[in-house]
């Protein structure tokens, strides 16, 4: 599926700006202020319905605007989101809107209309950072491809949220009722365990398809959510005011595999080979969501050549070309000469767009 073109209103840096890209490779060239990163990030959430960077969605709107605007056209559909801050029309909240080809959408039915995969610098924090960055990992891939996970997801956030505020006014007052608990308690642990279901099969995947690169293996340090847990975790939850167990408290380990020993490469491996390691994940994430999908997601390479070496260069290079691809740097001289000469170049500068 091929991006053609991305209109961006007041949406992060951006007042008014139109793109065009190329169906195989686009360079977009600026210095670290032009917006490069902002451009990515407007088309990612064309596929995931969310930001890859924030987690409060109004601060994607302009400075000193009330609404941001994502409009993108492929081949066979206009897709767009609109961005508003809290007071827009009345509303008490930020909130979002989606349409597919004018139709007003639920997030659920936007995702799966356009795919994509980043790849980006701060990867790394897949294998180094929190356990949340490694879910977000799962969640960007997993809300592209099942719509029953994406609805999953959803409830389970919901009904945590509502449950968590519960576990806080029991903290208060020392007092909990099993009345008020039984119906979110339930909900978690039905959309819970399908979460969990399916998170589990993804890993196996990783685990059955990952290519020699380097030879890992993917632990699923699963947090079980059932009704026995719960109730184990009774007192300490209302100790601390919040919910312990669930997928939200997932994480999962790679083992770097030499001979027959296992390394957890976050704390083993070297930064080539953990380097080595987020770009074989990658490779894997391109190919599950086209053998999920039957389409090729667009590959976006956010400023990377200048954080690798040639050997992982050239590794990229294997790829780019089977697929869409829109690559950004600050200098044309970070990428690989015999790739210029196939792309389309697209210049930013401080002073275009931003006003």
């Amino acid at each position: 599926m091929i991006l053609n073109s991305l209109s961006l209103q007041n949406f992060r840096s951006y007042s008014k700006a139109d793109f065009n890209f190329s169906s195989a490779t686009t360079l977009i060239v600026g210095p670290n202020t032009a917006g490069k990163s902002n451009l990515i990030e407007a088309i990612f959430f064309l596929a995931a319905g969310r930001s890859f960077r924030i987690d409060r969605d109004d601060q994607l709107v302009k400075f000193g605007k009330e609404l941001a605007r994502i409009k993108g056209k492929t081949e066979d559909k206009n897709l767009e989101a609109a961005i508003a801050k809290e007071g827009v029309g009345g509303s008490l909240r930020p909130f979002k809107k989606y349409l597919v080809n004018g139709v007003a959408k639920r997030k659920a039915d936007f995702i799966g209309n356009f795919f994509a995969v980043l790849f980006a610098p701060n990867d790394l924090e897949i294998i180094i950072g929190s356990p949340g960055r490694r879910r977000d990992f799962i969640d960007n891939i997993l809300i592209q491809t099942d719509r029953d996970y994406r609805l999953a997801r959803s409830f389970y956030e919901k009904g945590l949220r509502i449950r968590n505020a519960l576990l806080h006014k029991a903290k208060e007052t020392g007092i909990k009722s099993g009345k008020e608990f039984a119906y979110w308690d339930n909900l978690l642990i039905v959309q819970g365990q399908k979460i969990t279901k399916k998170r589990e099969d993804f890993i196996g995947y990783l685990n059955d398809s990952k290519k020699e690169i380097l030879n890992f293996e993917l632990f699923y340090d699963k947090s079980v959510i059932s009704k026995e847990r719960l109730l184990q975790y009774k007192d300490a939850e209302i100790g601390s005011g919040i919910t312990l167990v669930g997928p939200h408290r997932d994480d999962f380990i790679i083992n770097l595999i030499e001979g027959k020993a296992k390394h957890d490469i976050k704390f083993f491996g070297s930064r080539g080979q953990q380097r080595l390691a987020i770009l074989q994940l990658k490779i894997l994430e391109l190919n599950y969501i086209e053998q999920k999908t039957q389409n090729k997601p667009t590959l976006l390479l956010d400023d990377i050549f200048s954080e690798l070496d040639g050997e992982h260069i050239n590794l990229v290079l294997e790829i780019i070309g089977t697929q869409q691809t829109i690559i950004t740097t600050t200098h044309e001289e970070f990428i690989p000469k015999n790739l210029l000469k196939k792309v389309k170049i697209i210049a930013l500068d401080n002073s275009r767009y931003l006003v």
